[in-house]
C-alpha cells in the first residue's frame, strides 16, 4: 500500500490549502518545500511583507501630511527603516508560524527539500546532497512562479532589484526606477515614494495596469501623478550601465526611435512572473507544458501523466494567491471523488495603494470586444458622505450589467479601502444577480460601501445622490 494519498510539491497559497483541504477528506499528505520557511512566494517575499510595508508607508504619510488638516498636530514623522522592516519581518513569522501550526494539526508530513517527479505515484525529494523517494497515489504540483528577467540586464537584488530585493532596500533611494507598470511596480513604488524617493515608471504599453478596466487605468494613472509619479509610457529599458556611483538606464519608445539616458539609485524590475518548474523533472516524466511554459491541464487540474495534478501560477490563469486557494481546495475534493470546482468569471483583483483599485468579472473592453450589449453605472465617492466627512474621495465604483438580463457582469473600484468592498460584488456574480438585486439592497449608512448600492441604481440611472 502507498504511505500517502497525496504529495503536494511547494507550500505558498495553494500548496498547504490543498494539503490542509485533502487532510480534512480524510486523506495522509506530505507537502514538499524546498525553501527553509513555508508559504512561498506570497507569504515570505511577495503579498504578504508588501502590504506590511503599504500599510506602514501609509502611516508615515498620513502622519506626514494628513494629520495636521484633522487638527492632530504631531512633530514631523521619522523613518526609521530598520524599525520598519522589523515589523515587516514579524509578520512574515506570524503568518509563517501559522502554516506550520495548520500543517501540524491537520497532521501534514512537511518534507524538507526539492521535489522531483519520477513517474505515476513517485516523488524525489533531495536535501543536502541526499535523496529520498516518496510513494503517493496522487502529486499535487504547486511550484508557483519566478521572477521575469529582462534580456541583458542582471538582478543582483542591490541595485537593479526584482520585488524581492525591493522588499529589503537597506535605505531610502533617491531616485528609483520602475520598469513595469503592473500591480506589483505600483504597489512598491507607492511604498519608497512616501518614504521619500522620486519615482519614474516606464511601461512598454501605452497605459498601466494591463487588463484592468482602461477607464479605471486611467483615472488611477491621474491620481499617481498627483501623488508625484512619474511614467514613461509606450517606453522599454533597453540596458543599464551599472559602472558608475549612480545606474544609468537606457530608455527606448516601444515603436523605435531615438534613445534616452535616465539616472537612478535602484532600479526595480517587474514585468510579470513566470511559472516555476525547475528541477521539477517534468520533461522527463511525460507532464506536457504549453507554448508557455505552464504545466498544461484538463478541467479538471490533471496533466498529461496519471495521477499527477496541477495548480496556481505553474498552470493558466490570473496569478493570484486566492486563485490557487481555491484551485487547491477543487482538486483535493476531485481527488477524493467529490466535485470541485471554480469559477474563473468571478476572481477578485486589487491593486493595495491608496486608494485601492479592486475588480471582479468583465471590462468594458472585453465586453465590446465579444459584441456583449451592455449597461453601465458609475458612481463617485466625491457624492459618497462617508468619503466626504473623511476627505477622501477619490475614486469612484462602476457596474457593468447585461443590457438584457440586467445581470452583474463586471465591477471596478477606485478608492479607499475598494479591496474589502469588492467582495459583496463577487457575491452577488456568485449567485447571478442583477444589478437590480445590488441597487435594492439595504447598505448601512454612512458607508463608503453605499456608492456600490449607487452605482446599480445608476445602471438603471436612478440614483439618488448625484
Amino acid at each position: 500500500m502507498a504511505p500517502y494519498d497525496l504529495v503536494v510539491i511547494g507550500t505558498g497559497p495553494g500548496g498547504y490549502v490543498c494539503a490542509v483541504r485533502a487532510s480534512q477528506l480524510g486523506m495522509k499528505v506530505a507537502v514538499v518545500e524546498k525553501d527553509a520557511t513555508l508559504g512561498g512566494t506570497c507569504l515570505n517575499v511577495g503579498c504578504m511583507p508588501s502590504k506590511a510595508l503599504l500599510h506602514a508607508s501609509e502611516m508615515f504619510e498620513e502622519a506626514g501630511h494628513s494629520f495636521a488638516k484633522m487638527g492632530v498636530s504631531v512633530s514631523t514623522p521619522k523613518l526609521e527603516l530598520p524599525a520598519m522592516m522589523n515589523f515587516k519581518q514579524q509578520g512574515i513569522d506570524g503568518n509563517v508560524k501559522g502554516v506550520e501550526f495548520l500543517m501540524k494539526k491537520n497532521k501534514v508530513d512537511v518534507l524538507k527539500g526539492t521535489g522531483k517527479i519520477l513517474g505515476t505515484g513517485k516523488v524525489e525529494v533531495s536535501a543536502d546532497g541526499k535523496s529520498q523517494v516518496i510513494e503517493t497515489r496522487n502529486i499535487v504540483i504547486a511550484t508557483g512562479s519566478d521572477i521575469a528577467r529582462l534580456k541583458g540586464i542582471e538582478i543582483d537584488e542591490k541595485r537593479i532589484v526584482s520585488s524581492t530585493g525591493a522588499l529589503s532596500l537597506d535605505k531610502v533611494p533617491g531616485k528609483l526606477l520602475i520598469v513595469g507598470a503592473g500591480v506589483i511596480g505600483l504597489e512598491l513604488g507607492s511604498v519608497w515614494k512616501r518614504l521619500g524617493a522620486e519615482v519614474v515608471v516606464v511601461e512598454f504599453l501605452d497605459r498601466i495596469l494591463p487588463g484592468m478596466d482602461g477607464e479605471i487605468a486611467k483615472q488611477f494613472q491621474r491620481i499617481l501623478e498627483k501623488q508625484g509619479f512619474a511614467f514613461k509610457l509606450g517606453a522599454k529599458v533597453t540596458a543599464v550601465d551599472t559602472s558608475g556611483k549612480t545606474l544609468k538606464a537606457t530608455i527606448e519608445p516601444a515603436a523605435g526611435g531615438a534613445a534616452e539616458t535616465l539616472e537612478a539609485d535602484v532600479v526595480l524590475v517587474c514585468i510579470g512572473r513566470v511559472p516555476y518548474t525547475d528541477g521539477l523533472g517534468l520533461k522527463e516524466a511525460g507532464v506536457a507544458l504549453d507554448p508557455r511554459g505552464r504545466v498544461q491541464i484538463d478541467p479538471h487540474f490533471a496533466t498529461s501523466l496519471k495521477g499527477v495534478y496541477a495548480i496556481g501560477d505553474v498552470v493558466a490563469g490570473p496569478m493570484l494567491a486566492h486563485k490557487a486557494e481555491d484551485e487547491g481546495v477543487a482538486v483535493a475534493e476531485i481527488i477524493a471523488g467529490q466535485a470541485g470546482h471554480v469559477n474563473y468569471d468571478v476572481i477578485p483583483g486589487v491593486v493595495y495603494t491608496t486608494p485601492e483599485v479592486s475588480c471582479v468579472g468583465k471590462t468594458e473592453e472585453e465586453l465590446k470586444q465579444a459584441g456583449v450589449a451592455y449597461t453601465v453605472g458609475k458612481f463617485p465617492f466625491t457624492a459618497n458622505g462617508r468619503s466626504k466627512v473623511n476627505q477622501t474621495t477619490d475614486g469612484f465604483v462602476k457596474i457593468l450589467a447585461d443590457a438584457k438580463t440586467d445581470r452583474v457582469l463586471g465591477v471596478h473600484i477606485i478608492g479607499i479601502e475598494a479591496g474589502e468592498m469588492i467582495h459583496e460584488a463577487c457575491v452577488l456574480m456568485e449567485f447571478g444577480g442583477s444589478a437590480e438585486d445590488l441597487a435594492r439592497t439595504c447598505h448601512a449608512h454612512p458607508t463608503r460601501s453605499e456608492a456600490i448600492k449607487e452605482a446599480a441604481l445608476a445602471v438603471g440611472k436612478r440614483a439618488i445622490h448625484m
